[in-house]
């Protein structure tokens, strides 16, 4: 018996040296079936974007005869034609147009999904819960039933061709209101309490204590917003017109009639995908610190 255990100890204090010094053979191939897997999955979800780069970078001929990755004679031709070709492709317009509504619209956005939701997760009042499940429903509807109502509302109120015209139907998205509302749950309610005891107002709690409480959901809500408005090209190509458009839909006058440019609509998605990358980039990591401090201040 002693002898027993005196075996399983040395057996343990193998593993543990093993585990110390690294070598451990089945942690090192767990280690290595995992990055393996996450290299597939990573390759996989950026080959359409390098394909997408890699387009922008040929010519019109290059796209069908130079199948590779790497462009054999890489050129700029179709990024010098979309920013000094004028009238024809506003560009830069159209940018600015998509940053206006975007930011405008994801802070919209946030601040009345947020106000609506921290009303459906705490205060009661009739018909609170058939009013939220109706809302629910609606997102068994498909978006395309509401272009046309949207369209006769938004041309009878004189917004034809504006930036309210591309705001205002984002803002009664219902998918925020639920995701807000979960969120607004978990916090416990007694730190809300202990506010009213000390004579605070309903809009002074969710001001100074739930919203700080809710960085990570917001900034999630925030990028969800802020891409949905930015990529949205069906709502903006009904209600927009010239250069006053935003940029997916701008980018659709970059195929001609008879012949489809590959490579210049290729180098427009480039220069629309810069901003959204960039964005999502930085409020990644704003999420990820949110996240962190949370968990820290337990």
């Amino acid at each position: 018996m002693a002898q027993a255990v005196r075996g399983i100890a040395r057996t343990a204090e193998r593993i543990q040296a093993r585990t110390r010094t690294g070598r451990n053979p089945g942690r090192i191939t767990n280690l290595v079936a995992l990055y393996a897997v996450l290299i597939l999955i990573a390759v996989f979800f950026l080959m359409p974007l390098v394909w997408m780069v890699s387009t922008s970078l040929k010519t019109e001929a290059g796209v069908f005869t130079d199948p590779g990755v790497i462009p054999r004679n890489p050129t700029l031709e179709n990024f010098q034609y979309l920013l000094t070709s004028g009238s024809d492709t506003p560009v830069f317009r159209w940018l600015l147009n998509s940053a206006i509504v975007s930011v405008i619209g994801t802070a919209l956005t946030v601040l009345l999904t947020s106000l609506s939701a921290y009303a459906f997760a705490r205060m009661e009042f009739p018909g609170k819960s058939a009013l939220f499940w109706l809302m629910i429903a609606t997102l068994l509807l498909p978006s395309v039933m509401f272009l046309v109502p949207q369209f006769v509302v938004i041309n009878m109120i004189g917004l034809f061709n504006s930036y309210p015209a591309f705001i205002l139907p984002g803002l009664g998205g219902v998918f925020g209101v639920f995701f807000m509302r979960q969120f607004f749950m978990s916090i416990p309610r007694e730190m809300e309490e202990a506010a009213f005891i000390d004579g605070a107002g309903r809009l002074r709690i969710f001001r100074t204590i739930v919203l700080p409480l809710c960085g990570p959901a917001i900034a999630t809500l925030a990028v969800i917003s802020f891409l949905a408005y930015w990529n949205d090209y069906l709502w903006p190509l009904i209600v927009c017109q010239g250069p006053g458009c935003t940029l997916p839909p701008g980018l659709r006058n970059l195929q001609g009639e008879y012949v489809t440019r590959y490579g210049l609509i290729m180098a427009g998605a480039v220069l629309s995908s810069i901003p959204v990358l960039a964005f999502y980039l930085v409020v990644q990591r704003w999420i990820i610190q949110s996240v962190a401090s949370a968990g820290v201040k337990g």
